[in-house]
């Protein structure tokens, strides 16, 4: 997760989110080079008053200044629909998970189990223990299985909500009434939290998304030991 002195990304826990830093990666070089360009072209106006009768008017110029901007915004728009595409696609995921808000909780549903439904609200400051994180943990998480592609289901009961996990590169809005799906895949255990990003009332700030990714014969056991407690 995130600290509060970082500047850039959290780390990448799933494929498309090293997309998405690859690509940020790529267009912060392109921005770079341009204002580099750009400054040095400014200073060497300012700073010297010899001209060239060519520069004043010259067919050549005129189209080097033409194509070079669009041979830079082609440079950024295809690996953007690339992602883009990348982040649309659903293939042939092995798990479903429906995620519905709430105000101000989630409810999850795997729903390729049988009556496996839990509520996940956020743990109170005076009731956190050593380890977990003021605002960011939960009673209960979302557990996953690593290397596997899981589609999330997200809706809302209410209010405009929304699914987010930064660093899984996932985040999507929850509208009562509507089905809106994505998917992800994680690529390491851990304990992954975001935060709901559509401001949905007074407690907003208050109801995390937590993801736990664990080795499939450990979500397994997990799926076994909560569909007994049920």
């Amino acid at each position: 997760m995130a600290n509060s002195s970082q500047l850039g990304f959290q780390d990448a826990a799933s494929p498309l989110m090293e997309e998405l830093l690859y690509f940020h990666d790529h267009t912060l070089m392109l921005l770079i080079l341009i204002s580099i360009l750009v400054l040095l072209i400014m200073t060497s106006t300012t700073s010297t008053n010899m001209t060239d009768k060519l520069i004043l008017d010259s067919q050549d110029i005129e189209i080097i200044w033409t194509l070079l901007p669009a041979l830079i915004l082609a440079l950024i728009a295809l690996p953007s629909l690339r992602v883009l595409y990348l982040m649309d696609e659903v293939g042939d995921p092995c798990i479903t998970i429906k995620a519905i808000g709430h105000q101000w909780y989630w409810t999850y549903e795997y729903t390729d189990y049988e009556n496996l439904t839990f509520d996940s609200y956020m743990i109170p400051s005076k009731d956190l223990t050593n380890g977990q994180l003021r605002l960011m943990d939960v009673d209960n998480r979302m557990v996953v299985p690593i290397n596997t592609t899981i589609r999330m289901l997200v809706t809302a009961d209410d209010v405009l909500h929304s699914w987010a996990a930064p660093s899984l590169g996932t985040k999507m809005d929850a509208v009562p009434g509507r089905l809106n799906q994505t998917t992800f895949m994680v690529t390491r255990p851990g304990i992954y939290f975001g935060q709901c990003s559509e401001i949905c009332g007074a407690n907003h700030t208050f109801m995390p998304t937590t993801v736990e990714a664990v080795p499939l014969p450990q979500f397994e056991a997990w799926i076994d030991f909560v569909a007994s407690d049920n």
